[in-house]
């Protein structure tokens, strides 16, 4: 089981929304540097969304390389279409990642049954580590945990990332799925008590930012060190919050470029940070002493 501070990675672009391959590099060497627990390649914080699907595939593979067994690497092959979902899975087997991370199909609503197909669909076509994901923000479709304790009895369903922000999930499905079932939050500003309270790690947008402090966090909530944690989290709190200023990725995008990690591509629909929001993020990041 893979524990602690996974980072979601963005993926860097040029000016004119190509995939740079030579930031990309900076980023997964910067991160093992820093000292994060594993990577996610082309999670929806990394444009999913508009990545078609040789460029997604060659984050992945990019991402494998550059990482060179150093830190494991968790590939992002969710799709609203099961096909297409098998067809990205399959791809980031044969690159070599490590576990993939599935988010729920977005838009088309599918009912709890759906969804339960959908994942046991990928599963079985695919024999490699799979993470369920649960944003229902983002998709307008929330997996219940009754879903997820169902779906945690096939044996390469192995965990979820559950972004939903109610921390009584940790409980609810954890008795519903077991121990060895892996919980990740996806919601930075409740990570710290979602770890306290049994889950194992954070799949995170701030990591890409903060990604030591992040980690050392993280790692202290898992350990049970209340004190430790809380004093790390109230330098990270203004990042969870401001890091979401607009739609992500956009303000951490803006906060990596600032950092001079990459340059300031990102890709429509999506635009750069408004001028009005570049204010609050700088301040974040230099409370978590990043700048």
């Amino acid at each position: 089981m893979i524990k602690g501070s996974i980072v979601a990675l963005v993926t860097p672009m040029t000016d004119d929304g190509a995939v740079d391959d030579a930031s990309l590099r900076r980023l997964v060497t910067f991160h093992i540097e820093q000292g994060s627990d594993a990577l996610v390649a082309v999670g929806t914080t990394g444009e999913s969304a508009t990545l078609d699907d040789d460029e997604h595939c060659h984050v992945i593979e990019a991402v494998v390389d550059y990482a060179a067994g150093r830190i494991p690497v968790i590939a992002g092959t969710g799709a609203n279409c099961t096909r297409e979902a098998i067809a990205l899975t399959r791809r980031a087997k044969a690159a070599g990642a490590d576990a993939c991370l599935l988010v729920t199909p977005y838009y088309n609503k599918p009912t709890q049954e759906g969804l339960y197909l959908h994942y046991k669909a990928v599963a079985e076509a695919v024999d490699i580590p799979q993470i369920l994901y649960n944003v229902p923000g983002r998709t307008g479709c929330d997996m219940l945990p009754e879903t997820v304790g169902r779906l945690s009895a096939i044996d390469n369903i192995v965990g979820i990332k559950e972004a939903t922000g109610k921390l009584e999930r940790v409980g609810q499905i954890r008795d519903l799925t077991g121990d060895e079932f892996a919980l990740y939050t996806g919601d930075d500003a409740t990570s710290m008590a979602f770890c306290l309270m049994g889950g194992h790690g954070s799949i995170t947008v701030t990591g890409n930012v903060a990604p030591r402090l992040l980690r050392d966090m993280i790692h202290a909530a898992l350990l049970g060190d209340r004190t430790t944690a809380e004093a790390l989290d109230a330098r990270l709190q203004g990042l969870h919050q401001q890091l979401f200023i607009q739609s992500n990725p956009i303000p951490v995008k803006w906060a990596v470029a600032e950092m001079g990690l990459m340059g300031k591509g990102i890709r429509l629909p999506l635009t750069w940070l408004s001028d009005d929001c570049i204010a609050p993020v700088r301040t974040a990041m230099k409370q978590a002493g990043v700048l």
